[in-house]
């Protein structure tokens, strides 16, 4: 069975969608969201669905998805973003059934989208000039991915914005077994570009 963790901070509008898409899936036994100090009705909306919440003790998606490891049950994990509404069809089967066919050891979700300016003016340049074994990957800053828990304990993560494009490399160095799955077309929340700079 997997685990899904959902870090979450004021995702009062979506956060119940992302639950309920992973109650459909028959594989989650475990939907775990970790709450960055939302000031809103995050918490109360998740508990409301039917997840496991644990409040993270400290603010950045790094260190939340390491509290939802450590609070996880099961040896496969996914992680989803939290504001992602809808989710493709199956993405949660996509992203592990490599995993559990032992293909791979992490998958990483590409997706069609409507944005993607950070991606192609700095991540894939970045990784082309320091990993070019990783310039390959369509969305190297995904969030959404999925990984065994043994692999995943190893990692270093981030506490904020590099921790996606992070634990890719960290998978890359550790020679763990990487793949790239479609998961189909995301929308995302597109921040205005004078917001990028962080």
């Amino acid at each position: 069975m997997v685990s899904v963790i959902i870090p979450a901070l004021n995702e009062q509008d979506t956060i119940e969608s992302v639950i309920q898409f992973c109650q459909r899936e028959s594989l989650v036994s475990e939907i775990i969201v970790v709450d960055d100090k939302s000031t809103d009705r995050t918490v109360q909306v998740a508990e409301a669905a039917g997840a496991n919440v644990i409040i993270s003790d400290v603010r950045g998606k790094g260190v939340s998805m390491r509290d939802g490891i450590n609070h996880s049950e099961n040896q496969v994990l996914v992680f989803l973003d939290a504001d992602i509404q809808p989710y493709p069809e199956h993405a949660i089967r996509k992203l592990v059934n490599p995993i559990l066919e032992n293909d791979c050891d992490f998958t990483k979700g590409a997706f069609a989208r409507n944005a993607g300016r950070v991606t192609e003016l700095v991540a894939k340049p970045l990784l082309k000039i320091f990993f070019p074994e990783l310039s390959a990957f369509q969305q190297p800053l995904s969030g959404m991915i999925a990984g065994k828990k043994s692999f995943l304990n190893k990692v270093d993560f981030f506490t904020d914005y590099g921790v996606d494009v992070g634990i890719l490399i960290d998978m890359f160095l550790m020679q763990a077994r990487v793949k790239e799955v479609n998961i189909g077309y995301i929308e995302n929340k597109s921040k205005p570009w004078q917001a990028l700079e962080k």
